[in-house]
């Protein structure tokens, strides 16, 4: 894969993975107005939570670490990768079923173990209850990712990238089913719809693999010596993969004991989670079978171009909105998430723990960069080993902090515990040579890139100062944000021109050479 279809399979993903953010932006905002912070909303996020989790185990952590490399080795040499991939998908949905069955006998002890602030209040019950119907989720969507990972191995990125749309669209059209309906809040619609969408995921990219010729049918799980080499790299590759997961669910825990922080730091995370959805996973999926392929073809020089523009990428789009975050998380919370039961209390809560998100947002898509170096050479291993080295430093400050800060502490502990994986990843690869170093044009545009966010962000200051009268003003507050946006935007693009942070003829090249997928 060129470097120009490598930045295109990059686009085609971020723009679906973009689709999907928006539609989840807008699932919460409906959430957090109809729901609204309180008992019942800590208890869907906290229910909705345990498949998640899983799933970065089973599915993206695990598989697109192990089974992504070495699908596309075995399709690049005709090694029987359909056999591989048959029994792959085999073997997956006979441990998740098992793991669904045990999940649904032992709930509160999961609950417990999740979100313990919530025993003996009515919240933990609700999320029990919530957790029985959600949790079967993590089968359908993880075997839908094994079926995106085959997807992603041969160049196919546009129906895995669409197929986490059909979530958003599905709880969104449920939420006002149910509400135009019953006039109010009804959660059932909003639960129900969950294990719904993770069928019609799977349906969606089964139909997409065929498509491609990837006939991949169950069967009788067996234990060749390929799933065995298959688990010995998908088990650390699980933690390292899942370790922002397994971060949160440290930082729930702590904030189970305070009220509404549960669903605080809820509506944060998905604000934050928006750029590194368009950006990093996107350049995660897209970089790691190409690096794949290039190593087995030994294509060193290939590899460090594709390695370098992936992270001069990431930077160009990261870091302003990582800016933005900081400077203006008032502005942006107040505006989406302020409606119906949200009042200006909640607001002021979430956009203090945005704002420390936002410091570890150009972080946490840095190892989106940096883990496919390790996953292409099979070796999940090193990532393992900084994976518990990061969540050892979230617990210690999540947990020490609390009674001193109180609920904000798991949001601090989340991006240190990011700049801490990153420091560990980018230091373990000194030793690989090359093709894992960035070149000298990746640190020339950083530095410019930079001063180009940096520029935008005293312009954000200033603008949002301009505005604060039409920024509380309902009737205007929405098309000042815009337009807040559009000025950000606007300096950033004309101020990383002339600095030369970027080309913005490199996008409109990209974007005119791009081929359908």
């Amino acid at each position: 894969m060129k470097p120009i279809r490598l930045i295109s399979g990059i686009l085609t993903v971020g723009f679906w993975t973009l689709a999907s953010r928006v539609l989840g932006l807008v699932r919460d905002i409906l959430i957090a107005t109809v729901i609204g912070p309180g008992p019942l909303m800590d208890a869907f996020v906290a229910a909705f939570r345990l498949p998640n989790l899983f799933r970065r185990f089973f599915a993206e952590g695990a598989f697109n670490a192990a089974f992504v490399p070495m699908f596309s080795k075995k399709y690049e040499a005709g090694e029987d990768p359909q056999g591989f991939a048959r029994d792959a998908f085999s073997g997956l949905a006979f441990v998740l079923l098992l793991l669904t069955a045990l999940a649904m006998i032992f709930m509160p002890l999961l609950v417990w173990a999740t979100a313990g602030g919530f025993a003996g209040d009515e919240r933990f019950d609700l999320t029990t209850a919530f957790g029985r119907i959600t949790f079967p989720y993590i089968l359908t969507i993880s075997l839908a990712a094994l079926l995106s990972g085959a997807l992603n191995a041969v160049g196919r990125f546009a129906a895995a990238a669409a197929a986490p749309v059909l979530l958003n669209i599905l709880i969104v059209a449920a939420l006002k089913f149910g509400q135009g309906l019953f006039g109010g809040a009804h959660i059932d619609w909003l639960i129900w719809t969950i294990p719904v969408a993770g069928m019609a995921q799977l349906a969606l990219v089964w139909a997409a693999a065929e498509r491609a010729g990837l006939k991949i049918r169950p069967g009788r799980p067996r234990l060749t010596d390929d799933m065995k080499r298959l688990t010995r790299i998908a088990v650390p590759a699980a933690l390292a993969g899942g370790v922002m997961q397994v971060n949160l669910l440290v930082g729930q825990q702590v904030a189970s004991h305070f009220e509404k922080a549960v669903s605080w730091l809820y509506n944060a995370d998905r604000l934050y989670q928006l750029p590194l959805g368009v950006v990093g996973i996107a350049i995660g999926i897209v970089l790691l079978p190409d690096l794949s392929r290039r190593l087995k073809a030994e294509d060193h020089v290939g590899g460090r171009m594709a390695f370098s523009r992936a992270g001069e990428l990431s930077l160009a789009l990261t870091v302003p909105c990582a800016v933005a975050l900081v400077v203006m998380p008032l502005p942006l919370v107040s505006v989406l998430f302020e409606h119906g039961r949200t009042g200006p209390e909640d607001s002021r809560a979430m956009a203090v723990a945005v704002a420390i998100y936002g410091l570890g947002l150009p972080a946490f898509v840095l190892q989106k960069v940096l883990q496919p170096v390790y996953f292409a050479r099979e070796d999940t291993r090193s990532p393992f080993r900084f994976a518990v080295w990061s969540m050892v430093v979230n617990a210690a400050v999540a947990i020490g902090l609390a009674p001193l800060i109180g609920w904000i502490a798991p949001a601090i502990a989340t991006s240190l515990a990011g700049w801490t994986m990153v420091w560990q990843l980018a230091r373990g690869t000194r030793s690989m040579g090359d093709v894992a170093r960035f070149d000298s044009r990746f640190y020339k545009r950083a530095g410019r890139i930079l001063a180009a966010s940096a520029l935008m962000g005293a312009a954000l200051i200033g603008a949002e100062l301009l505005m604060a009268p039409w920024l509380a003003t309902a009737g205007l507050r929405v098309l000042a944000l815009i337009l807040l946006i559009a000025i950000g935007v606007a300096v950033y693009g004309i101020a990383g021109q002339v600095l030369g942070a970027f080309r913005l003829s490199e996008f409109r090249s990209i974007v005119r050479r791009r081929k359908p997928t």
